[in-house]
């Protein structure tokens, strides 16, 4: 009865009730040989201990390196900063006067393309991947043809090593210095000594003038780290097991044969020189020395698991960047339409919100530039439209379907169901709307003056149509 009374209150229903602890802990935690091992070069730094100018200096250093003499490197950075940016985004504004909004629009594509926008865009996107981060100066370039003088000028993270933040954190200005520090006066006409004294000397820009584009992964991350740091280690291996395997190749091939014996040591086989050679001529026949036998080295490498291992060490080295396999690798061979058609989605959604980000964090900037400057050229903005905000969007190129019928064939659904706009469709492809009906006006009308059949009518002969299908 004592332990009934214990488990159901008894005469110790007045007391306090007993207080079990439950213990727990996670494996990744516990101080084990192992553990210790494995997370050795953890720590508890903050972002800016982690990042000091020394370390972010060696990285930047070593992903240039891997970049420049490594292909699949090379080739996913600028394959991700062709997708990203494409041919540039386009301005859009969402004003009533669209004859105004289309001259604007079209001013700033003019101006774009004068500077060079796209190109620097795309400049930006691999520089962070390789460098960690990249700054745009807003000045003024007399030497435009246009009318509007404003341009970007983009340096590297070495020529800004001081950044100064208000009490908010926002930046307030930063300290650009003369010349590249890592320059030692081969590609100026200034001499190593002057350009150590100009390395050090600079000068400080408002920070409404610098546009600084990185990608901050934790809270209170003020520099960037390459985008490729994660895989760096990884190419690096990739580079070494492909010439490990080149090696053993070709030492293989640089023998013809070999020769061997069953004899022991001392036996009935001729005495022959360990590691000598013997030149072969062609189409002769040889005679070997007695007890002696001929052979050739087998070619092992590649060895069955080459491909294997290159394609998971692509397939890790692409993940820190959001991009599919096939993409990183450049080929597709062992795709089939679904599973591409997935890794592609999950691809094109992780450009939309990069997209996005350039747009929020130097587009943005630059069309606001822009249009403070455009405001003071006479006639080239109205008055009345000199407001302070510019509702506007920035087009980007389209994403090629892999199957256009299918794609053509859902569009019209879509369409015709009610579930999307014209606008919408015409924004997968990168198109201004209202430009394309434009000119889609255009072409109804001329095809009209010209007696040319509709898309998708039956050609008309001057009698009609020919039941026979002749002219």
């Amino acid at each position: 009865m004592g332990i009934l009374s214990r488990i159901f209150g008894g005469s110790n229903a007045g007391a306090s009730p007993r207080r079990v602890v439950v213990r727990a802990k996670y494996d990744a935690a516990a101080k084990t040989p192992q553990n210790a091992k494995h997370w050795a070069g953890a720590d508890g730094y903050s972002p800016a201990a982690a990042l000091t100018d020394a370390i972010r200096k060696t990285l930047r250093e070593r992903c240039r390196y891997e970049v420049a003499n490594n292909s699949y490197a090379k080739g996913i950075v600028s394959t991700l900063a062709n997708d990203l940016v494409g041919t540039g985004a386009r301005l859009q504004l969402k004003t009533d006067d669209r004859v105004v909004s289309s001259r604007i629009e079209a001013a700033f594509d003019e101006w774009s393309t004068e500077v060079r926008l796209a190109e620097k865009m795309r400049l930006l996107r691999s520089g962070r991947c390789e460098s960690g981060e990249v700054f745009a100066i807003l000045a003024s370039n007399a030497s435009l043809r246009g009318p509007i003088k404003l341009d970007l000028r983009l340096v590297e993270s070495e020529q800004v090593p001081l950044i100064e933040y208000d009490e908010f954190g926002n930046p307030a200005r930063y300290y650009l210095l003369d010349a590249h520090p890592g320059d030692n006066g081969a590609s100026t006409m200034a001499g190593p000594t002057m350009m150590t004294a100009l390395a050090a000397s600079g000068k400080w820009i408002d920070a409404s003038r610098v546009i600084h584009y990185f990608r901050a992964e934790r809270p209170g991350q003020l520099r960037g780290v390459p985008d490729i740091v994660p895989a760096l280690y990884l190419f690096g291996q990739l580079r070494r097991y492909t010439l490990a395997v080149l090696d053993c190749a070709e030492t293989a091939a640089n023998y013809a044969g070999v020769l061997h014996t069953d004899s022991p040591a001392g036996g009935e086989a001729d005495d022959v020189d360990p590691m000598d050679t013997i030149e072969v001529e062609r189409n002769s026949f040889i005679t070997l020395p007695a007890g002696w036998k001929m052979g050739q080295l087998k070619a092992e490498q590649p060895t069955t698991t080459y491909e294997m291992f290159k394609n998971e060490i692509l397939n890790e080295v692409a993940r820190c960047l959001n991009m599919p396999f096939n993409v990183a690798a450049g080929n597709s061979s062992k795709y089939n339409y679904a599973s591409g058609r997935l890794d592609h989605q999950v691809y094109h959604k992780s450009l939309r919100i990069e997209q996005q980000v350039m747009a929020d964090t130097v587009l943005d900037r630059v069309f606001a530039a822009w249009i403070a400057e455009a405001i003071l050229i006479s006639g080239l903005i109205p008055p009345a439209l000199r407001v302070a905000a510019w509702p506007h969007e920035w087009m980007w190129d389209g994403n090629e379907h892999v199957d256009p019928a299918k794609e053509a064939n859902a569009q019209s659904t879509r369409l015709l169901n009610g579930t999307t706009t014209l606008a919408a469709e015409y924004a997968r492809q990168g198109k201004d709307w209202e430009s394309e009906l434009r000119q889609r006006a255009r072409e109804h009308a001329l095809m009209i003056e010209l007696g040319l059949p509709m898309p998708g009518q039956q050609a008309m002969s001057p009698d009609g149509p020919d039941p026979n299908g002749g002219e």
